[in-house]
């Protein structure tokens, strides 16, 4: 597995354009990468992070007249979100602004009771970037989406859970070990279908789902030594051996 931490805890895990720099390297570094089986994010200190700095976004928009703009962060959370391995938001303190996007990209989103969220854009006058609407309205549904992005209240880890946000409360003395279990679990898991399903799953909400695509990687997987790896393991009532091959 592979852990990114978020570390600027003075500042809440704020991220800037260098930070941004890092990440798409990681991004890069994990897309090519068949023996990380899963990815775990999380932030440093009292909080999970303050986001991106806004204000970089306003520096690429007074640099440029007219047109439309490249988005830097958008780039780096639709990276995330297109990671080939399953993802954990290990989620802590205040996870506010752009960072509750990177927490959406994220397949999974674990909490604890101090868990709070926020979108403040609409307070800041900020129109958002148009993959964060989609993953918000995909992933929590227009009621919710619109109450983010238009009341900007906060909400709390009950809350979050209740809108599905979270996909797991847990006492904060219990998240590192549930966020360690299920990532066993993850890694224990099938890489090629594992994979394979995430990409489907994800192609299908976003109505960009490619049948050909699919099926070539489903004659891949039922020609696999994996496949045959589970099938010798069930019968044997054994735990499998997975190469990723």
């Amino acid at each position: 597995m592979a852990r990114i931490t978020l570390r600027r805890p003075a500042h809440a895990n704020r991220l800037e354009p260098a930070d941004l720099d890092v990440l798409m390297g990681f991004c890069a570094q994990l897309r090519q990468d068949s023996q990380v089986r899963a990815v775990v994010l999380e932030g440093e200190g009292r909080h999970f992070s303050a986001g991106y700095d806004i204000r970089r976004i306003m520096e690429i928009a007074g640099d440029s007249a007219t047109g439309p703009l490249y988005n830097p962060f958008e780039a780096l959370v639709d990276a995330f979100e297109r990671l080939p391995q399953p993802t954990i938001a290990r989620l802590h303190g205040g996870v506010y602004g752009g960072s509750t996007d990177l927490a959406l990209a994220c397949d999974f989103r674990i909490g604890t009771p101090a868990t709070e969220m926020f979108m403040p854009a609409a307070q800041m006058g900020l129109l958002y970037y148009p993959s964060g609407l989609r993953r918000y309205t995909e992933r929590l549904g227009v009621r919710h989406a619109k109450e983010m992005f238009l009341l900007g209240e906060k909400i709390d880890a009950a809350g979050m859970l209740r809108i599905g946000f979270l996909n797991e409360l847990v006492p904060a003395e219990e998240l590192d070990q549930r966020i360690a279990a299920l990532t066993q679990r993850l890694c224990d898991q099938a890489p090629l279908a594992i994979r394979g399903a995430k990409q489907a799953i994800d192609a299908l909400a976003r109505g960009q789902f490619d049948l050909t695509a699919f099926k070539q990687l489903e004659a891949q997987t039922l020609r696999s030594a994996d496949l045959k790896e589970g099938v010798a393991a069930w019968a044997e009532k054994r735990a499998p051996r997975f190469s990723g091959h």
